[in-house]
């Protein structure tokens, strides 16, 4: 039986990223998934602390291509939404990694029928559709690249190059299935894709309000304020240079007691989930 504040933690992890209002639970891992128990994929996508680092990094990141930035903004309540953003993301990673494959393809052609209703013009009166094979692999790669070293900092410092590689291969098989082009398959092909994109990559007035948004997400509770303010500097702390530069973002001060701070952070969440996340059905 889990202690009081094993409990608590417990309750306040699920109630961040599942709506109880919608009668929202945990995905709960099935043998039956897209990637076996044991894949690497299981093991980055599993860990609470790092994928909410590298996630806020990795949005932040996605972001600063005009096109992506113009379907969240053009297409959704930017500001008022962001918990629910968070919530959607989440459960998509969630159910195409640890869930049935029949959920996870489900998911999939849900997002798939979204993405078929997101285009526009962007301001310099250039098209853009949310169905771009190139800008889904803009989007694809710079999640994948946040979500892994917010792992490899916070997790398993020591992950070997080709558990990386794994990774990239695992990730890029749901990649694919939202029908991204080119996917990379290894980290060099990730970083390489990702220094292709650079030139079309823009900060402006609309970027930099958009970060401030995210940055400047109204706090929940008194209670939350010090671990939302560690997760946010953590994040800046974890993004690609080229990308905390162009958002006009400085490295936080004293980086070693900031990562001391989120690693410890990172293990009290994984000693109160010990032998509770991601638990087949009964």
């Amino acid at each position: 039986m889990l202690s009081p504040l094993r409990r608590a933690l417990v309750r306040q992890v699920r109630a961040t990223f599942n709506d109880q209002s919608k009668g929202e639970k945990p995905t709960p891992a099935s043998d039956d998934a897209l990637f076996p128990r044991g894949s690497v994929i299981r093991r980055v996508h599993g860990d609470v602390t790092s994928m909410m680092v590298g996630g806020i990094a990795a949005l932040l990141t996605q972001m600063l291509h005009p096109k992506a930035l113009a379907g969240v903004w053009d297409h959704s309540d930017v500001e008022e939404d962001q918990l629910g953003r968070l919530r959607r993301t989440a459960r998509f990673i969630a159910v195409t990694t640890f869930g049935h494959r029949d959920s996870a393809h489900a998911a999939i052609e849900r997002v798939k029928a979204i993405h078929e209703q997101v285009r526009g013009t962007l301001p310099d009166g250039s098209d853009y559709r949310a169905t771009d094979p190139w800008l889904l692999a803009w989007v694809h790669v710079a999640g994948a690249v946040n979500f892994l070293d917010g792992w490899r900092r916070y997790a398993e410092p020591r992950m070997s190059r080709s558990d990386q590689d794994r990774y990239f291969s695992e990730s890029g098989e749901v990649a694919r299935l939202l029908d991204a082009d080119p996917v990379p398959r290894t980290r060099t092909e990730a970083e390489r894709l990702i220094a292709d994109v650079r030139a079309e990559l823009r900060a402006d007035d609309r970027t930099r309000a958009y970060r401030d948004i995210v940055l400047k997400a109204p706090i929940r509770s008194v209670a939350e304020a010090p671990v939302q303010l560690l997760l946010m500097n953590a994040a800046v702390d974890l993004m690609p240079a080229f990308a905390r530069d162009m958002h006009g973002l400085t490295r936080p001060m004293l980086p070693p007691v900031l990562r001391g701070a989120t690693f410890g952070f990172a293990r009290t969440i994984r000693w109160a989930f010990a032998g509770e996340q991601y638990r087949k059905p009964h």
